[in-house]
């Protein structure tokens, strides 16, 4: 067996978001800085945890079949986020979808764009939704505005009081960081199911990954996922200066998997080039533009790129976040996954448009409407190992990949995807 095909093997097998609104001409300059890791807690990055036959056996105590409340109503379903990133939606399709296959919801045809006003969809899903069993409130949606931090704590308050006092809410889904530390707090009974979280343990939402601290939370955790990215790109590239842009804040470096990226490059001996772009409390537009200016400014410095999960990336600035890197023929690897790999980053980790996420949480959610404290059930969980590629990016770079990468890519693509048409 040649090397590619067992270092690939090795790594696969371990795998089973101001309110000023500026243009790009009037962004302040970037700056540029090494990633410092003197003041890294993490020695190294986590192994990937298996699901324990215990764990497993402790989830089996409680059907996934659907049920009634016991007074014979539907369950009340609610949402938070911190506000409008493009996954929160595909993640709570792929929910959705779920659901539909244990059979709490009927089957039906989901809208295959997002919505582009802020809880569009879940008023499409309360409107829509047919179900003998679940309700989604058509007043369940709550957000802190479009990452708000002013508006993050009234909201936050306002959500608590309703879990306490009205108590109409049966279970809510926090998406995103902001929202799972909001509700991972003591004093709440309605059981919160987090997801969309880079780090929930790093971010302090959840006590540990096996453990989330509180009886009424529970949040996805997948411990090591970005240094077994960071890994198998470093073992295709051996790059010396890996470029990466992350918000300089609590949540943007678990966002950013900084922490864990940091323990990587110590460990295989290459630097790490940063340019800190904000996503909390400024407008998308200077969101955009600040990140879309940081990676001009990697593409000088870096000889290998790690796109990062960030408000300002989304569809329709990809192509300008790529075209530097691009230009200079850089590598990419995307921290999201295969959407930004169809939409020219060089590779990813496939996600299967997060079905088998969907599955996990509608999982989780059976379990709880069938008795289970959300504390009781798995919270590790490991993505199927599939590898993404784009030939086209590949040809512009000048990367030819060997035949062994391209047996361990499970989706190719031959050309890059134009962004698709705004709303």
């Amino acid at each position: 067996m040649k090397l590619w095909s067992l270092m690939l093997a090795l790594l696969l097998c371990a795998c089973s978001p101001s309110t000023s609104k500026p243009d790009a001409a009037s962004t302040p300059a970037v700056m540029i800085g090494a990633l410092s890791t003197a003041s890294q807690t993490a020695a190294s990055t986590p192994q990937p945890q298996a699901l324990s036959d215990t764990a497993q056996q402790t989830a089996n105590r409680w059907p996934l079949t659907p049920r009634l409340k016991p007074d014979g109503s539907k369950w009340r379903i609610a949402y938070y986020e911190g506000g409008q990133y493009r996954d929160y939606e595909v993640i709570l399709k792929a929910t959705v979808r779920g659901l539909m296959a244990l059979g709490w919801l009927r089957d039906m045809p989901l809208p295959a764009e997002n919505n582009p006003q802020a809880g569009g969809f879940w008023r499409w899903l309360a409107a829509n939704a047919r179900s003998d069993y679940l309700e989604f409130l058509p007043d369940g949606y709550h957000a802190a505005g479009d990452f708000d931090p002013k508006l993050r704590p009234v909201v936050a308050a306002s959500l608590r009081t309703r879990l306490q006092e009205r108590r109409d809410i049966d279970l809510i889904i926090a998406m995103g960081t902001w929202a799972g530390q909001d509700l991972a707090k003591p004093g709440i009974a309605t059981p919160v199911v987090v997801m969309s979280t880079s780090n929930p343990v790093a971010s302090g939402i959840v006590r540990s990954d096996n453990d989330s601290g509180l009886d009424h939370l529970h949040a996805k955790t997948e411990p090591g996922r970005y240094g077994r990215q960071l890994t198998l790109f470093h073992d295709i590239f051996r790059f010396k200066k890996l470029g990466i842009v992350y918000e300089d804040s609590m949540e943007g470096r678990s966002f950013a998997a900084v922490d864990e990226i940091a323990a990587i490059a110590n460990k295989r001996g290459f630097t790490v080039q940063t340019c800190h772009a904000p996503f909390n409390g400024v407008s998308q537009q200077e969101a955009e533009a600040r990140v879309t200016a940081c990676y001009r400014e990697i593409a000088r410095v870096a000889d290998a790129v790690y796109l990062t999960v960030h408000r300002g990336i989304t569809p329709q600035t990809l192509p300008a976040v790529l075209e530097p890197l691009t230009a200079q023929g850089l590598p990419t690897f995307s921290m999201l996954g295969e959407q930004e790999v169809r939409q020219g980053a060089l590779m990813s980790i496939a996600q299967l448009d997060y079905l088998y996420v969907g599955r996990f949480h509608a999982e989780t959610i059976a379990r709880i409407f069938n008795g289970a404290r959300p504390r009781q059930l798995p919270q590790v969980w490991q993505a199927p190992a599939k590898i993404a590629l784009n030939l086209e990016t590949a040809e512009r770079i000048g990367y030819n990949p060997p035949v062994d990468i391209l047996m361990a890519s499970d989706e190719i693509y031959a050309r890059i995807s134009p962004p698709p048409s705004p709303r």
